[in-house]
């Protein structure tokens, strides 16, 4: 899998610092991580919707408010939104029922605390930024953009995400660009394999930003939890947010997301096509 190509192919007004989308039934649905909006793009129509996934929402929330919502999955109509865990204030799941247009949250604190104690991640190095879900397990991304660099992939299994659970955790060494190792960012499960986006970006805070010198996509086996290739798919861009468009018999179509890491209200949507 080593030919790919990138374009742009959406520019909406009204997102901003996108950090995880799904497609879905013609929608895209995407989160951004200084907003309290899910935000709903008909690619038909092009009407943009806003959906509250807080208390008196807004965009741009102030750096040391914000719940940081940075992955986001699906499972049937129900989307599940993390906040990233990097803070006390940032360890919430939101659920949405995309057909009974329901929500509600679960705090997970625990898990959190869990998962940092079993990946030996400090809790300023722990920040989630990927997630799915395939109805029986679920896979959490650690991105390691910390001082520790801990790039971790738990899979967790059991009645509930809350207090019924149990957790594998799988570390990983990413490449490097410019002698800074590449971090998670987001990842897709598809033909029992987990496709993953990466971001080489020059700090050591899970907090504060650096500058962008890359992102790649990758591949990790299900089964044997080992990576089967990666390969750089920019130089400037911090691609954050990835879903699959189209999947045929020789290529994959995956869209992905940008943040910007600015207040402005505009965000691009590429579309990656993988030859398999």
């Amino acid at each position: 899998m080593e030919k790919f190509t990138l374009e742009l192919l959406f520019h909406i007004i009204g997102i901003g610092s996108a950090s995880g989308l799904i497609f879905k039934d013609n929608n895209l649905f995407i989160i951004g991580d200084n907003s309290g909006f899910l935000y709903e793009y008909n690619i038909d129509s092009k009407d943009l919707h806003r959906h509250g996934m807080i208390e008196n929402p807004t965009e741009n929330i102030a750096k040391s408010d914000k719940p940081d919502f940075e992955a986001i999955t699906h499972f049937g109509d129900t989307l599940y939104v993390f906040g990233s865990g990097s803070t006390e204030k940032r360890n919430r799941l939101v659920q949405i029922n995309t057909a009974e247009k329901k929500i509600s949250y679960d705090e997970l604190t625990n898990l959190y605390a869990v998962m940092q104690q079993f990946g030996e991640i400090k809790p300023e190095d722990f920040n989630i930024e990927g997630a799915v879900y395939t109805g029986e397990e679920w896979y959490l991304l650690n991105r390691g953009n910390g001082k520790s660099g801990k790039n971790v992939l738990f899979t967790i299994q059991g009645k509930n995400l809350i207090n019924e659970f149990s957790i594998v955790a799988n570390n990983y060494k990413l490449p490097k660009i410019k002698g800074v190792r590449s971090s998670f960012t987001d990842a897709v499960a598809l033909d029992d394999k987990i496709y993953f986006l990466a971001t080489a970006e020059d700090t050591d805070s899970t907090y504060n930003d650096g500058e962008i010198l890359g992102s790649f996509i990758g591949c990790i086996d299900a089964k044997t939890m080992k990576i089967t290739f990666t390969k750089k798919i920019s130089d400037s861009h911090k691609f954050e947010g990835l879903t699959v468009y189209k999947n045929s018999s020789d290529t994959i179509e995956f869209l992905l997301c940008e943040d910007n890491d600015t207040e402005i209200l505009e965000t691009n949507i590429y579309k990656l096509s993988l030859k398999k």
